[in-house]
């Protein structure tokens, strides 16, 4: 039996992607033959996951559920390479399936919810589909004494777990899809932290119209437009969006609650997303050929 060398292992390694025990077994049943190592691999399903790993999966799809007292809400959000993919029925079922299990564990922790059969499932999708799919992150969000948990969920691509205290559950609703739509920095004025508004603050007196002003008249003016800055970011200041005529907070009182928080997510955002110029790669593929 030929020996196998670090540099095998390692070339191994860079042309599937898989780890460091798994290449060397893989070389040793095969005495040392890289492709024939290859070959073998190819027949798991493991290797055409880990091979797709390295693509960005910044499409997908967010999933809420709620318990029925309204006590605590759970929001996971899984990715795909491509908006096709994330409207295929095997990736939405799988999607459900993950949802719920989070919710069953009620926990953030993607690893541990992940371990064993779900990761499993994951790793065949990837085989079946041909895309690198994976579970990004996930919220628990509990309502605490009195309260209740609402949820929406917008075309599959934003959803919202909002908080609220009093109220119902259509309320709620009502409010997350505000946040949905409108996108708040914060649910309330006094939420804004303190280094955005010294950021604000900074970007009002450096305005043209700020220059020369006596330094009361421009603290005034600075107050002011932080004010406005506030109304315009916090959710409950904002205009309810199904009646513009009344204030989110209004719009709750009125039903006799009250707006204590929100979670927002957005497929993908945050993610660095890999501009691919096909034209560029096409020429480089025939170049080669």
């Amino acid at each position: 039996m030929a020996a196998i060398s670090a540099s095998q292992v390692k070339e191994l390694r860079e042309r599937t992607g898989l780890g460091m025990m798994e290449c060397k077994k893989a070389l040793t049943e095969t005495d040392g033959d890289i492709e024939q190592a290859i070959e073998n691999l190819r027949k798991n399903s493991g290797l055409k996951a880990a091979k797709k790993a390295g693509r960005t999966a910044a499409e997908g799809t967010v999933v809420t559920r709620v318990a029925e007292d309204g006590s605590y809400g759970v929001m996971v959000e899984i990715n795909s390479e491509t908006d096709f993919v994330a409207r295929d029925d095997n990736f939405k079922a799988f999607a459900e399936k993950i949802a719920d299990a989070f919710f069953a564990a009620k926990s953030e922790d993607v690893a541990a919810v992940m371990d064993g059969e779900l990761e499993t499932a994951r790793e065949q999708l990837v085989q079946k589909i041909g895309e690198n799919i994976g579970v990004r992150r996930s919220v628990v969000v509990e309502a605490g004494d009195g309260n209740l948990v609402g949820e929406y969920v917008h075309g599959g691509r934003i959803g919202v777990l909002t908080v609220l205290k009093g109220g119902n559950a259509e309320v709620a609703k009502d409010v997350a899809m505000h946040v949905a739509a409108i996108n708040p920095a914060v649910a309330r004025p006094e939420d804004m932290p303190q280094e955005q508004l010294d950021a604000e603050k900074a970007i009002i007196l450096a305005q043209p119209d700020m220059a020369g002003k006596p330094e009361q008249i421009a603290e005034k003016m600075v107050q002011g437009r932080l004010k406005k800055y506030l109304a315009e970011n916090s959710l409950t200041e904002q205009p309810f969006v199904k009646n513009p005529d009344q204030s989110v907070a209004e719009f709750v009182k009125a039903a006799g609650g009250e707006v204590v928080g929100f979670t927002r997510f957005e497929v993908g955002e945050g993610i660095e997303k890999e501009e691919v110029d096909f034209a560029k790669e096409v020429m480089e593929q025939a170049k080669r050929s």
